[in-house]
């Protein structure tokens, strides 16, 4: 079985030169008409003009529309795929739940625990291969920023806009986020699909517990880590003078916020997952993938042609071919031939 293809298609659009220039040519042989017919009839001047040919030019140029076309076609590059080749190939699916709340800005996690995320989940994506991975942001409610994918490069595009202004509900609804990122997997995956949230798991607006155990009982494993230190750290705000100051609580008092590792550790246990607390040292995002590079992966096949071969070399060669035929058509009649109409 064969498939067909052109590797450039977007070429093929200059065809339509041709019924341009077809237009043009016959506008100019009905204005040579007609100049024709102000000097005379053109009949007797016919008789004055022996060795000019009405039939050879409207041949030369269908010549060269045909050359033109064939030129096109090759540059178009037609190409035969002539072997069908199964691909195996084995990954996992990952949906990252990240917090963008704004105890994320604490800054005990240097230079932020936002931005430490983010640079962690980058540098994962450069270790992906043939695994699938997606991303959820939340806070007080949780959105789906990047379906699950295999494109790496749009995620790590949309990893950079990520910001703590994307979620206009402030709090940490990790519920939610669990709940969402349990339904976005490709429903007829069967490999290992799991779930890390990273997150420093304070002010939970649901039951987080609850939610990972509904995703393990579906197969899907729910793994945290928790950004922060466990002494906390105050939330850095911009004050209305423009100057750098923190987040207070309505009685005036600088607010503090730390990292709730007992909830982590139960959404972990409850989620079938593991619970690794980041530092300054290192967010645990690599381990956990070292992790989950030994769990079960699906195996994918999928069905490509292999081997493509270009045929543009037919069509350059059949333009050349006309061209040479059209040196040898003469505009005008051959003085041996003249009284032969090969062209009417």
């Amino acid at each position: 079985m064969e498939s067909f293809r052109f590797a450039n298609p977007e070429y093929l659009y200059l065809l339509l030169v041709i019924p341009a220039f077809a237009i043009i040519f016959w506008l100019a042989r009905r204005g040579r008409r007609r100049a024709i017919r102000k000097f005379g009839n053109p009949e007797l001047l016919a008789g004055l003009m022996p060795n000019v040919s009405n039939g050879r030019p409207v041949v030369k140029f269908w010549i060269w529309m045909l050359a033109l076309a064939f030129i096109i076609v090759g540059v178009a590059r037609p190409q035969f795929g002539s072997k069908l080749k199964t691909v195996k190939r084995k990954g996992i699916e990952i949906m990252i739940a990240l917090d963008v709340s704004n105890s994320m800005l604490a800054q005990d996690i240097k230079p932020d625990r936002l931005d430490r995320a983010k640079r962690a989940i980058a540098k994962l994506t450069d270790r992906l291969n043939q695994d699938k991975i997606g991303l959820i942001v939340f806070a007080g409610q949780a959105y789906i920023q990047l379906p699950i994918t295999t494109d790496y490069a749009s995620a790590k595009l949309f990893l950079n806009s990520v910001n703590t202004n994307m979620v206009p509900v402030q709090g940490t609804a990790i519920g939610a986020a669990i709940n969402l990122a349990a339904r976005s997997f490709s429903p007829n995956f069967e490999g290992n699909k799991t779930i890390i949230v990273i997150t420093d798991g304070e002010n939970h607006e649901d039951n987080p517990v609850a939610a990972a155990k509904a995703a393990y009982e579906k197969g899907i494993t729910v793994n945290t880590i928790g950004m922060g230190l466990p002494e906390g750290a105050p939330i850095p705000v911009t004050l209305p003078n423009g100057e750098q100051g923190y987040r207070k609580d309505s009685q005036g008092n600088t607010i503090i916020t730390k990292l709730d590792q007992k909830m982590l550790t139960e959404i972990a246990d409850a989620g079938g997952g593991t619970y690794i607390r980041a530092n300054n040292a290192q967010i645990g995002l690599n381990t956990l993938f070292d992790e989950l590079n030994k769990l079960q992966k699906a195996e994918i096949e999928s069905r490509v042609y292999s081997d493509y071969e270009d045929q543009y070399g037919y069509f350059l060669i059949m333009a050349l071919a006309l061209i040479l035929i059209d040196f040898l058509v003469l505009d005008r009649k051959n003085r041996w031939l003249k009284n032969y109409s090969l062209f009417k």
